[in-house]
């Protein structure tokens, strides 16, 4: 979620119902696919059916989290990575404008002195 909803006090309660509804949605997508597997198979009882969907939400759903607990982890890792390159730009930056301010100076005071003498 993005925007300003998504920020401050209201963007973790608004972070965690998105999660439930995908969730939800992720669910409802994991029964409709159950009863197309099972649906040609009519030769199955009502507890042969039953069973076979049970087994089949239950391994795409584990299947699912596994997934989102990989991209999650991938996530943590960039945001790490971005992180340190950002502060390692952030100091060379820091050393340029320090380099660059006594440079400005050396040369200021250059001028000044040589005004001083004529």
């Amino acid at each position: 979620m993005t925007g300003p909803a998504a920020h401050g006090a209201d963007g973790t309660l608004a972070n965690q119902v998105e999660g439930y509804l995908l969730w939800q949605a992720r669910i409802a997508e994991a029964e409709q696919r159950a009863r197309e597997f099972t649906g040609p198979m009519d030769w199955l009882t009502t507890a042969q059916r039953e069973e076979i969907e049970r087994r089949y939400i239950a391994d795409s759903l584990h299947r699912a989290r596994a997934d989102l607990e990989r991209v999650a982890a991938r996530c943590r890792s960039l945001r790490t990575e971005y992180e340190h390159r950002y502060a390692e730009l952030r100091r060379r930056c820091l050393a340029v404008a320090v380099a660059v301010s006594v440079a400005v100076c050396t040369g200021c005071t250059a001028v000044a002195a040589l005004l001083l003498v004529f």
